[in-house]
């Protein structure tokens, strides 16, 4: 097994350790952060570096296998589901936010399955999935962060720091919201040819 396919598995690997952390009850804050998040955050963003850094290292070196492609996206969709649903949970994300993307990942699932069928025929990533991809990373990085409810600053209670973050991550998970959904659009555009029969 090859180096970037190691990475990916270690990426699918770091997902369960994540989810389970909270469990654990660690007491203390850093920078008024329980260290509950601050660990998780690490283990997100360890997660996230090693999805740049195994497909960089397959294309670089010509290390691209059918396991990968398989299993690459794979872990990059359980590693930010995983990650949103644990911040509906503490209430940090409404849930309608990863109900799109989880819409948009069957969407994109069924017409990449039918592609195949049909030919092998790949719809290309657009700027919009690129987008998508660097946004919801930095946002739920943020959002472990913030102490506060996406959206929290329009109540008028945040001030300073609080407030800056709270509203750099509330953007920033809108954009990424706007993004799954033109990119999944882009999907269903690009892709209507194949379901004409």
């Amino acid at each position: 097994m090859n180096l970037p396919n190691k990475l990916t598995i270690f990426r699918i690997i770091l997902v369960p350790i994540m989810v389970i952390i909270p469990f654990f009850n660690i007491q203390g804050e850093v920078l008024g952060i329980p260290i509950t998040y601050l660990i998780v955050d690490l283990i997100f963003i360890i997660a996230s570096i090693t999805d740049k850094l195994d497909g960089y290292i397959a294309r670089s070196t010509n290390q691209v296998t059918t396991f990968g492609k398989f299993a690459d996206p794979l872990a990059d969709k359980i590693l930010v589901l995983a990650a949103m649903i644990m911040l509906v949970e503490i209430t940090r994300l409404p849930a309608w936010i990863p109900i799109i993307v989880v819409a948009r990942e069957f969407i994109v699932s069924g017409y990449r399955l039918v592609a195949v069928e049909k030919g092998g025929k790949v719809i290309a990533a657009s700027i919009w999935g690129k987008l998508k991809t660097v946004t919801q990373m930095i946002a739920i990085i943020l959002a472990f962060l913030d102490n506060n409810a996406f959206g929290a600053f329009f109540s008028g209670n945040l001030t300073g720091f609080a407030l800056g973050l709270n509203i750099v991550t509330t953007i920033l998970m809108l954009v990424s919201v706007i993004a799954t959904i033109f990119s999944g659009w882009d999907y269903l555009k690009n892709g209507k040819e194949l379901l004409k029969d």
